[in-house]
């Protein structure tokens, strides 16, 4: 390459890097530039990323003092024609809120989305414990977490995909007395409406939607599904954290069907799209948000979600239920909306079983809570201020309900007892039979006409009464918060001494005393009901009975104390019906008399004598038989006879 060309080249290159530098855009021009690709970036992205933009371009723009910065009017409008398409006027706004209230429930209302932000209890109130473990009360609201969300995905034309969020619409509000409408516009007298109103003394809203219009910005102007997405982050209202988790879903109602609920205790997810609902609760243990259709939601998929137990939360529940549209050019669709304590007879007066909520259990446990334990206790609480003395007579009613079992108990606990003498000589008799023994055992039973089953029967039949009660205090709103002696909260457990460290197997960090109370009052039950029995064929049960109580000190420790309290109650009252009625009421000496008479009697075998008398015979024989062939390995081979060599 010769010097001219060389020079050449390098003309040119200076020629290039001068129309590049001549050419290059100015700051303001470059800025300009990226805030349009911006926009168009944003543009393309879907409607529920808008908040989350906005910020970030703002803060790329050159600030003025004393002003925000924000979007070119042409920019933004043009960026909210393109998401929210014919309710792009109601993209912006400043958010504001709303109030109704009476005197049982304070709602607070936020024209942005239209939606609740919380509904304040006024007559309950959470608990919480400050650094030194004392109890503090604070507000209780429901629907309060920032994080949940209530929206209505529109079907929308013009909009990004068609669709068009309402947690992205500032609506306009107007409020008349207790009634208050949200309405978003749309353009042309077409507009979507929200209208809640409240009356007194009750926690129910009635709530309706409005779609006017809609058949023209619908796409295909004819019917469509309207998505209602419900996300709710439970706030953590009991003071026993574990037991609420377990007491807290979603339950709904299908149209044609009974209530149903998704797992409590794990994450579980419900896909009912396809199957018309009445009603969808999201629900603590002792509150609950509902919403109910006048007609029927066209179907719904429920989700519970577990947190972890260090979260601030107590669970994540959703709902996507959809709102059937009919392609009216004017249309409405009726709802109620719930948002209160789990009253028997509130939710009940809502219909269609929404007190279903409440888990007092299922089948006949469910039945004997719901229409036999709960009117009595209702009852009683109408003359009894303190529910701790409600719960001493509901428990001395249900001792004295069931007392005919317990005499029946007591009578047959007396019949072997008047043996006790006659199997202690069978025993020494036997004493290298266990066999034989429990043979001739059986066999005295049946000459003196004594059922060995007749002590366990009663209690066997007293178990659905027991297991019914076990659901029935943590799940009554009315033992919430109600103290008693030392306990401060019937629902939860009582605390009478607060332990430095954690103990295993859910115990936790305390003593409840009446838990402790129970554990002493049923090992004193133990010792004096089995001292006249005869356990000596089976020696580990009468051990197992002084052990069991010990067994559920772990279990019962973290439950509620009003069920505790009870269990107290009825162990004590137990012990007293016990010595009266083996002291006063049952006479010794007229059992016997009957015994002997009977024994004197002819007697014919029971089909179940028989077989079980035939059972033991046999086993007997087998036993003799295996003994008989160890014997024989044993013997030692006969002189002469060995094996050859």
């Amino acid at each position: 390459m010769d010097r001219n060309t060389i020079i050449g080249l390098l003309l040119i290159f200076a020629l290039l890097l001068a129309w590049q530098q001549y050419m290059k855009p100015s700051a303001q021009a470059r800025e300009e530039q990226q805030r349009r690709a911006d926009s168009i970036s944003r543009a393309a992205k879907p409607a529920d990323t808008l908040k989350e933009d906005v910020p970030a371009t703002a803060e790329a723009q050159p600030s003025t003092p004393g002003a925000s910065p924000t979007l070119p009017d042409s920019v933004a409008s043009a960026q909210s024609a393109a998401l929210l398409g014919p309710f792009a006027a109601a993209a912006s706004g400043e958010e504001q809120t709303y109030t109704l209230e009476n005197d049982l429930v304070k709602v607070v209302f936020s024209n942005k989305g239209g939606q609740i932000k919380y509904a304040e209890m006024k007559e309950h109130f959470k608990i919480d414990e400050d650094d030194k473990k004392k109890e503090v009360k604070l507000p209780l609201r429901l629907l309060a977490d920032a994080k949940n969300k209530f929206e209505y995905v529109l079907p929308v034309s013009g909009a990004y995909g068609n669709a068009v969020k309402t947690s992205d619409l500032y609506f306009t509000a107007t409020q008349e007395g207790n009634r208050i409408v949200f309405r978003a516009d749309a353009g042309s007298g077409r507009y979507f409406e929200q209208s809640y109103s409240l009356g007194q003394g009750d926690y129910k809203l009635d709530y309706n939607l409005r779609f006017e219009g809609f058949s023209s910005i619908v796409p295909g102007g004819g019917a469509s599904d309207i998505k209602l997405q419900w996300v709710n982050y439970l706030d953590k209202l009991e003071k026993n954290h574990r037991f609420e988790r377990n007491y807290s879903t979603v339950y709904f109602r299908p149209a044609t069907d009974s209530p149903n609920y998704c797992s409590c205790t794990s994450d579980d997810t419900k896909d009912k799209s396809a199957v018309p609902l009445k009603w969808v609760s999201h629900s603590n243990q002792f509150f609950s948000t509902a919403i109910l259709a006048e007609t029927s939601f066209k179907g719904a998929v429920m989700e519970t979600q577990m947190l972890d137990p260090a979260d601030t939360n107590l669970k994540k529940l959703r709902s996507e239920i959809l709102i059937p549209y009919n392609g009216s050019q004017s249309e409405t669709f009726a709802m109620s909306m719930y948002l209160g304590p789990n009253e028997f007879n509130r939710l009940r007066a809502m219909g269609y079983q929404l007190e279903d909520v409440i888990p007092f259990g299922r089948s006949i446990l469910g039945s004997i809570n719901r229409w036999v334990v709960r009117p009595v206790f209702n009852f009683l609480l109408g003359f009894i201020g303190s529910k701790g003395i409600v719960i001493l007579i509901l428990t001395l009613i249900v001792k004295m309900a069931v007392y005919p079992l317990t005499y029946r108990m007591l009578y047959s606990q007396s019949k072997m007892g008047a043996l006790k003498p006659q199997l202690a000589q069978l025993k020494e008799r036997f004493k290298d039979d266990a066999q034989q023994q429990q043979v001739e055992t059986m066999k005295i039973y049946r000459e003196f006409g004594v059922n060995p089953l007749g002590g366990c029967l009663p209690s066997l039949l007293q178990m659905p009464i027991w297991i019914a009660l076990y659901r029935f205090f943590p799940a009554a709103i009315e033992f919430r918060q109600a103290g008693f002696l030392w306990a401060t909260d019937l629902s939860s457990y009582d605390v009478a001494l607060l332990l430095p460290f954690e103990i295993p197997m859910g115990f936790g960090s305390h003593i409840s005393a009446f838990t402790l109370l129970w554990a002493v009052s049923t090992l004193v039950y133990t010792y004096y009901s089995t001292r006249d029995m005869d356990m000596s064929a089976n020696p580990a049960m009468k051990y197992m009975q002084y052990l069991m109580p010990l067994f559920f000190l772990g279990f019962f420790n973290s439950y509620a104390s009003g069920l505790t309290c009870y269990l107290l109650f009825s162990n004590l009252i137990t012990i007293a019906q016990t010595i009266v009625t083996r002291n006063y009421i049952i006479d010794k000496k007229k059992i016997l008399a009957q015994m002997e008479a009977y024994r004197k009697n002819p007697k014919k075998k029971s089909g179940w004598q028989d077989r079980l008398e035939n059972v033991m015979k046999e086993q007997q024989r087998v036993q003799a038989e295996k003994a008989k062939q160890a014997e024989k390995g044993k013997t030692p081979p006969a002189k002469g006879k060995g094996p050859k060599k």
